[in-house]
This record gives structure tokens, sequence and C-alpha cells, in this order.
């Protein structure tokens, strides 16, 4: 049988304001890792830690394609986006373990 997954694209935001675009097939996890610091790079460098924006996909394909598409953007798109989706900026993390 098959396993099925899903997969996201999301943005994570610092206190500062900077923002990173990853992915993940996993986004309870990964979100927190990134919130523990455990992941070494460019999140735990600046602090990107509050999730402010996500999609779910259901094939790897299409998440890959739209992280790379969402990497290329302007910062003032991202912001746009994000502001539709989550116009306080609030951290989104919780809602997902609801």
């Amino acid at each position: 049988m098959r396993r099925e997954y899903n997969f996201y694209v999301y943005i994570l935001a610092s206190e500062s304001g900077t923002l990173y675009v990853g992915f993940t097939n996993n986004i309870y996890r990964r979100v927190l890792e990134h919130k523990e610091r455990k992941i070494s790079g460019f999140t735990q460098k600046y602090a990107c830690k509050k999730l402010v924006y996500y999609e779910e996909y259901q094939y790897a394909r299409e998440a890959i394609v739209r992280e790379k598409q969402l990497k290329g953007w302007t910062r003032k798109k991202k912001e746009k986006l994000i502001s539709s989706f989550n116009p306080h900026w609030e951290d989104l993390y919780n809602e997902l373990n609801d």
C-alpha cells in the first residue's frame, strides 16, 4: 500500500523582519525544528522561527516548483502574499496543532 504525504511550502519570519521560504513534507516537525534552532544555517543565524504563511500540496513536485517561485519573488511581493493570508502576521504554528 502506498503511503500518502502532504507537502508544504512555508514562509518564516524573524522578529527583525527577515523572511525565509522553505519546503517540507512535515510542517509540524520542520517548523518546530526552526523554532528550537536545530537547523543550522540561514534560519538559525537570523532567528526565523515565526510561521507566517504556508500552502499545502498533494505532490512534492508542485510544492518544489512553488517554493522556487516564491524564492524568486521580491520582498514586497512576499509581504503582500503573507498579508493577504495572515493580515496581522501572527504565528500560525499553534493553528496547525489545533
